[in-house]
């Protein structure tokens, strides 16, 4: 996630809890002999430890909303590509950056997405550059590979392989791949970019079905083998996401937050919390 996409896990909470600060609700949340814990004093506490992060969130979300729009169908495919990418780290992967749910993702998305937006309405690329991108990408592809430690296994694995055996069953029993070597060797979908240079120069260099000789990188030697190559869409199909992977691709850090500050100060944006008047602040982002 790109540094200025802003992590949400905590906006729940302070939200759920935002009335309460209001009128000093007093309902009790914990009891306890010790002495019991209310509403207004969790309220408090997070609101002392996480406010100006969510404030943060909560106005941008506000304003950038009124402006520029991230459907359900934007967010859902960033979803399902970071699934795919992740695999059965998905789960972990949430839990270890702080998301509650993949709702909760999700709305981190959108915020970050608005953003994006947002910072690239001036940016212009050429139809140069649009066409120089199309030329050099590749379509995904679908690959399997048996990794093992050293170059005698692998030629005894590819003797095997060029015998008859199966693949998938080769895998079981040869790789040291945990993510794969039980799924038969199967890596999924994947693009550039992904693998490391010699693994994904030799599997793109494959026809479909076909495997591959030995290859090492720095996790070992690999056996590839090619399942099935996406079609590369026409330039036009295409076009109009390439642009915008270029805009985005041009920003920064600071340009997006040049472009914050100017969309605040555009919607006249006024803190009434004294406690919480320097959360937009730019050393606060």
């Amino acid at each position: 996630m790109k540094k200025w996409v802003l992590s949400l896990a905590l906006s729940a909470s302070i939200i759920g809890l935002s009335a309460c600060s209001n009128g000093g609700d007093s309902e009790v949340i914990v009891k306890s002999k010790a002495g019991d814990i209310t509403k207004e004093e969790l309220y408090t506490a997070l609101k002392d430890r996480y406010g100006e992060q969510v404030l943060q969130e909560l106005v941008y979300e506000k304003v950038l909303a009124k402006k520029y729009e991230v459907t359900n169908q934007e967010l859902d495919e960033k979803i399902d590509k970071l699934k795919k990418d992740l695999g059965e780290n998905f789960e972990m992967a949430l839990a270890q950056y702080g998301y509650k749910d993949e709702e909760d993702l999700k709305r981190s998305f959108k915020i970050g997405m608005l953003q994006e937006k947002a910072a690239i309405k001036d940016i212009k690329v050429t139809d140069k550059e649009i066409k120089e991108y199309y030329d050099n990408l590749k379509p995904e592809i679908h690959a399997r590979h048996i990794l093992v430690e050293d170059e005698k296994t692998a030629k005894e694995v590819k003797q095997k392989l060029n015998e008859g055996a199966k693949f998938e069953e080769l895998a079981k029993k040869y790789s040291k791949d945990p993510g794969s070597a039980e799924k038969g060797g199967d890596l999924g979908w994947f693009g550039t970019g992904v693998m490391v240079p010699e693994f994904e120069q030799a599997a793109y260099a494959l026809k479909k079905n076909e495997i591959s000789d030995i290859v090492k990188t720095e996790h070992g030697y690999h056996i590839i083998q090619l399942i099935d190559k996406k079609e590369k869409k026409p330039l036009e199909d295409m076009k109009k996401e390439i642009e915008y992977e270029l805009k985005v691709s041009k920003l920064d850090g600071e340009k997006v937050q040049k472009v914050m500050e100017e969309e605040l100060k555009e919607a006249d944006v006024k803190i009434e919390d004294k406690d919480l008047k320097d959360a937009l602040k730019s050393d606060q982002q």
